[in-house]
């Protein structure tokens, strides 16, 4: 890629979340007038220290200011305790040390749901369907279990250290013991990569980390040999993460001199401008980019760069509307900030930054806002700051201001969703029914050799709807077949994903899913009719494309 700017790693150094930096007192050492507030702060701190009438913790009040002096910049200029640095960067970092399962926790007990392919369990012979009943002679059984405190404080820590976990296995008598060493776990960028048709690639991408780039890739060219010709990249729930692997992705997809995206801070080292290089292996593909309200922020910047370069068509809900880059800057005490640095435009100019002039509470309120507007269920409702009119590189009309607004709009499916459907649901009892499947029959439905012969092999649709309400009446929900019946094809296609994913992973959970998925249904169609083809032109009054 070409970077205008002469210094290369600016953008790259801006990125969201990077890790490391300069310490606070470097950055600010420059600056004279803050010594005297810091005076200020020193003495008032002393003074509470000294002579405030109730015993105080000075490190605890620090930790509280902290976040509050913050809230008042921006919502994402954000604090990050040194107790939570190491488990927020693994995120983006792409691997986390801990001993590479996947579990629930069901009836009171930690279930293994997965084992991660040549991690430390599987290396100790850990196998999915096991239920964890003791860590380090500890028993973990009972209603007080919580699934967050088992993974951060219990499976995972550092690397090379040993955990003794007590399994139940099915069919064997007694506890068995495996003493598993933590090591390097890696953290998937790509959740799944398959051929929705004999033409068209999938790609679901949930974060922009470290590795998410080489994932990206491998999984553009791993779908290229199955002959794919057009690819749907999935972007929907995804908040984003590095704003140079969002850069890389937009590369493969353009032609040499295209405008990828640009920042301008209040500093002029913080300004810089990249374009595409050309060496992009994808650009004769036609490309669709899936959205929801909670995609952001380099989630956006991919987005905006396909859109207003007219490279190809952007399906789904409004997005976020995160337009702020941060810089990650390390303190003494390993603690970090993330401050914002700069703001980030889209090729034609747009800020896509969401109003939070009016206060943080507003701010996380907004998506709320758009939920009881009505603009999830109709474009109409979808509020549009027309004094911010932008156009892409062909002409089309694009605005700025809150999010980027899809070119083909799929509001937010609520067909089968009834009041039973949401009982069961909240009281988790269809992932809960689907586990118990899963684990009662797991000998059986191992010996099929993928998904789709897994399918054919599960109970007629009637017998498992049949098997679960009565499940879920022993459970607290009455059957109500009115409701059931609207119900039915969710509840089972629920079940059904889950299943396979208990039992192949995601690489079953998400083709079974996706199978009654709006968005994927008028990707193909509008593929199909080429309307993702480029250059994408704006239409004259009689529905014509112009050229």
């Amino acid at each position: 890629m070409r970077y205008k700017n002469p210094f290369v790693w600016i953008p790259l150094a801006i990125s969201l979340a990077v890790v490391g930096g300069m310490m606070l007192g470097d950055l600010f050492s420059s600056k004279p007038y803050i010594v005297d507030y810091d005076r200020k702060l020193n003495t008032i701190f002393n003074l509470i220290a000294d002579d405030y009438v109730d015993t105080v913790t000075i490190n605890d009040l620090v930790e509280n200011a902290i976040p509050k002096i913050l809230t008042d910049l921006d919502p994402h200029t954000t604090y990050i305790p040194a107790k939570d640095l190491t488990a927020v960067n693994d995120e983006l970092e792409g691997s986390f040390s801990g001993i590479g399962i996947s579990f629930t926790i069901i009836e009171d007990t930690i279930r293994v749901t997965e084992v991660i392919e040549g991690g430390p369990s599987e290396r100790a012979g850990l196998m999915a369907g096991d239920r964890i009943i003791t860590i380090d002679d500890s028993t973990f059984v009972g209603k007080d279990l919580n699934q967050i405190d088992v993974r951060d404080h219990h499976l995972k820590g550092i690397k090379n250290t040993s955990v003794k976990l007590g399994i139940k296995r099915d069919k064997v008598d007694g506890l068995l013991s495996f003493d598993v060493v933590r090591g390097d776990v890696p953290l998937k960028s790509v959740d799944i990569a398959y051929m929705v048709d004999k033409a068209t690639g999938y790609i679901k991408v949930n974060r922009f980390g470290r590795t998410t780039y080489d994932e990206f890739l491998n999984a553009l060219i791993l779908l290229k040999s199955k002959n794919a010709e057009r690819f749907i990249i999935d972007l929907r729930g995804n908040a984003g993460g590095y704003m140079e692997t969002a850069i890389l992705m937009a590369n493969e997809f353009l032609p040499q001199n295209q405008l990828i995206v640009f920042t301008k801070g209040r500093e002029k080292r913080n300004d810089s401008e990249v374009w595409s290089d050309g060496n992009g292996s994808f650009q004769e593909d036609e490309i669709i980019v899936l959205m929801d309200e909670f995609s952001a922020s380099a989630s956006e910047i991919f987005a905006g760069a396909i859109q207003d370069n007219d490279r190809g068509l952007i399906i789904g809900r409004r997005s976020f509307g995160k337009g702020l880059v941060q810089r990650q800057i390390t303190l003494p005490d390993s603690s970090a900030i993330r401050m914002t640095i700069s703001r980030y435009y889209t090729p034609s100019g747009r800020c896509i930054q969401k109003d939070y002039k009016h206060g943080e509470d507003q701010y996380n309120q907004e998506l709320l806002d758009r939920y009881s507007h009505g603009e999830l269920y109709s474009q109409d409702s979808i509020r549009i700051d027309t004094t911010q009119i932008f156009v892409t590189a062909h002409g089309r009309k694009v605005y700025g201001g809150g999010g980027i607004i899809p070119d083909i709009f799929v509001p937010n499916d609520t067909s089968g969703v009834t009041s039973y459907y949401m009982k069961v649901a909240n009281a988790g009892l269809i992932q809960k029914f689907a586990y118990k499947f899963a684990d009662k029959n797991r000998a059986e439905l191992n010996k099929t050799k993928d998904y789709e012969h897994m399918l054919k092999s599960l109970p007629s649709d009637p017998a498992m709807l049949n098997d679960f309400v009565y499940y879920a009446s022993r459970n607290g929900v009455p059957a109500r077949w009115y409701y059931i019946n609207i119900s039915s094809k969710l509840i089972l296609t629920q079940l059904k994903a889950l299943i396979g994913q208990y039992i192949f992973g995601d690489e079953a959970f998400y083709p079974i899913l996706n199978e009654d998925d709006n968005n994927i249904d008028a990707a193909i169609n509008a593929f199909d009719k080429h309307k993702a083809a480029f250059p994408i032109m704006p239409e004259d009054d009689n529905g014509k494309k112009r050229h």
